[in-house]
């Protein structure tokens, strides 16, 4: 029985719009933002062990950071300054903090590497989300009010996914053979909702009948 929908994506395709949609009509909870807040939560130190982590000047470490703070919406989010600015540190409580979400199944869970550190599980419905450059333009810039800064996210979050994924993981971005589904939102949030609650429904009565 998939009791865990997982929804990786593109920045800006839609991916927390379609998963509240899909989340609301199964009458489960949705995990997105928070997901950031507790690893924040999670990674506070005092900032004179902070300032020796900076020092180290990780590239690798930024792109995470970029991952997790510069590719959320949420400008209430404690300042990664305040962290622990360690790459390795941050992907362990990134899959800490996925883990724990994990059994708070029935839910769905948004992004932050779920497909991959939940990949051994046999109760998950994997789908990735993507779009047209232009649409994920316009979707970010209704978010963020400012074209260049939309450009730029756009432009530069997925490259630094998929170059920091490769380096801590060894493995492409998106991983294909994680996904049930892959789909383009250009065909609408409530289309694509329908087409995930149909593939997810279809998954279920499946493993059903397989039983019997």
């Amino acid at each position: 029985m998939k009791q865990l929908l997982l929804i990786d994506h593109e920045f800006g395709a839609g991916a927390s719009t379609i998963g509240e949609i899909v989340a609301k009509r199964l009458g489960w909870n949705c995990f997105d933002q928070e997901l950031t807040a507790e690893i924040a939560r999670l990674a506070r130190i005092p900032v004179d062990t902070c300032l020796r982590h900076l020092e180290r000047n990780d590239p690798f470490l930024q792109r995470l950071v970029n991952v997790i703070w510069r590719g959320s919406f949420d400008r209430n989010l404690p300042s990664p300054d305040l962290a622990i600015l360690d790459s390795k540190r941050l992907a362990s409580l990134l899959q800490r903090v996925i883990e724990q979400t994990a059994e708070k199944k029935p839910c769905v869970i948004i992004g932050r590497g779920a497909p991959y550190f939940l990949r051994d599980r046999t109760d998950t419905l994997c789908v990735f989300l993507y779009a047209s450059r232009e649409l994920k333009f316009r979707r970010v810039l209704k978010r963020v009010g400012n074209e260049a800064e939309a450009i730029n996210l756009v432009d530069t979050i997925d490259e630094d996914r998929r170059k920091f994924v490769k380096h801590q993981y060894g493995h492409d971005w998106p991983n294909r053979q994680l996904f049930h589904a892959m789909l383009n939102t250009g065909v609408g949030d409530d289309i694509a909702a329908e087409t995930i609650l149909n593939l997810f429904n279809a998954a279920n009565q499946n493993e059903e009948a397989g039983k019997k």
